[in-house]
């Protein structure tokens, strides 16, 4: 038997542009429609051809998933994602191309898909589970654990369309993940609600699919991506630029949007600072000296900075401040060189250089931001957050600290640690 879950094959979707949603229309609407129809055209001729105008919001898209996997989809925004849920989950019909899906399908695409507006919590919950296809019996098994995770006890009984956005997704997300649907398709719903929801979510989804069931999970939240997902779909322009590991797919889009480089220049009219200093230069390299933003992770990475100071006798302290493609604060290097430490600086022009060894940083993307500061009296007299970046690659080395391992290693730093092993006795 096929372990295929989900099967798509040169899928298209097409929009017609500036085209308006259609709503229910009743037989008099219908004809007074049909009767004003050549009016409208003849007062307005180039609508015609306006809204003959299309684009593709998905082309030529295939794939396919298996039985629990954790697949996520990132992109940048009109990209194409959330259009693929939707024909996934039968919103919306393909122009092109065809899916097949085995088993049931919960979706969560958008806040209370499929909510009654005029139905209560609990005549929601029941709603929601008939429309996946659960027996009665099923839906009152779970329905202790979706109010409890909701946390909404209170208001079970009143209509929905009083609740808060944080009470309809909390509600709406119970739902789709507790009835037990063979595949969950998820679009950015932790972009609803408060920390300690999201983080509810995200442990419930681990839950899922550590259950065997498969789920698709469109995020910008690329931590979310990389602790949950197992394999990951790069979208652009309504096609799939790149399928692969998690992490390799996650970092080449951050290289992408962030457009970082190794090195960056600035006149001094318009480079960051002040009147007593400003930052000109700064540049990834070897320890070679060599300029690259593909380091090895064995080997010592530098970072130069040239900066100008325009007026004396300042204590200036140059800082370095390293973050992952996550985010995540790594660490801040200050400057120690025993020369300069505690002494004003003349005006004149600095060239500093810091040393990251090598097998220290886990391999991904860094981003390196530049701040120079006075510590007595406090003042920071200027701070670039992102300024240049560089790739940590792992060529899988016996003598990096990866050893033999083949397959990912979680964290932000991989130091390779010096062991000690002693033979005791044989047992």
């Amino acid at each position: 038997m096929s372990d295929i879950a989900i099967k798509v094959e040169n899928l298209g979707k097409q929009y017609r542009i500036g085209a308006q949603q259609e709503r229910y229309k009743t037989l008099r609407d219908s004809l007074v429609g049909t009767v004003t129809a050549p009016l409208r055209r003849l007062r307005n001729p180039q609508s015609a051809i306006r809204n003959k105008d299309t684009i593709w919001a998905l082309k030529d898209v295939s794939c396919e998933v298996k039985q629990g996997e954790v697949v996520g989809i990132i992109g940048r925004n009109g990209a194409g994602k959330s259009t693929l849920l939707k024909v996934l989950a039968h919103i919306t019909e393909p122009t092109e191309g065809r899916v097949r899906l085995r088993g049931r399908v919960g979706s969560l695409l958008e806040v209370g898909t499929g909510f009654s507006q005029e139905l209560t919590g609990r005549e929601n919950i029941y709603l929601n589970g008939a429309i996946l296809g659960m027996k009665k019996a099923e839906i009152e098994r779970k329905f202790d654990e979706i109010v409890a995770f909701a946390e909404i006890e209170k208001f079970l009984d009143t209509p929905v369309k009083h609740y808060s956005s944080g009470m309809y997704v909390r509600l709406a997300f119970a739902v789709a993940a507790h009835l037990e649907p063979e595949i969950l398709l998820v679009d950015e719903v932790l972009a609803v609600g408060d920390a300690a929801f999201q983080k509810k979510c995200l442990g419930k989804m681990g839950d899922v699919a550590k259950e065997g069931r498969t789920v698709l999970f469109v995020s910008h939240n690329i931590p979310a991506i990389n602790r949950l997902c197992n394999r990951a779909l790069l979208f652009g322009s309504g096609q799939i630029r790149k399928s692969g590991s998690t992490l390799s797919v996650t970092n080449e889009y951050l290289n992408a949007i962030l457009n970082f480089g190794a090195e960056k220049t600035w006149d001094l009219e318009v480079a960051p600072g002040n009147d007593v200093v400003r930052l000109t230069h700064i540049r990834i390299h070897s320890l070679e000296g060599i300029t690259s933003n593909s380091i090895d992770i064995r080997s010592a990475i530098g970072v130069e900075i040239t900066f100008e100071v325009l007026k004396s006798g300042f204590i200036l302290v140059p800082n370095l401040h390293f973050f992952n493609a996550q985010g995540i604060y790594m660490f801040v290097s200050v400057d120690t060189d025993s020369e300069w430490a505690g002494k004003p600086r003349p005006t004149g022009v600095y060239k500093c250089t810091a040393f990251v060894p090598g097998n220290l940083l886990a391999e991904g993307n860094i981003q390196v931001g530049v701040a120079i500061t006075t510590f007595e009296p406090w003042h920071i007299h200027l701070y670039e957050r992102d300024v240049v970046a560089f790739q940590v690659t792992d060529t899988m080395q016996s003598d990096s600290a990866r050893g033999s391992f083949q397959g990912h290693l979680p964290g932000v730093i991989r130091p390779k640690l010096n062991w000690k092993t002693e033979y005791l006795r044989r047992t």
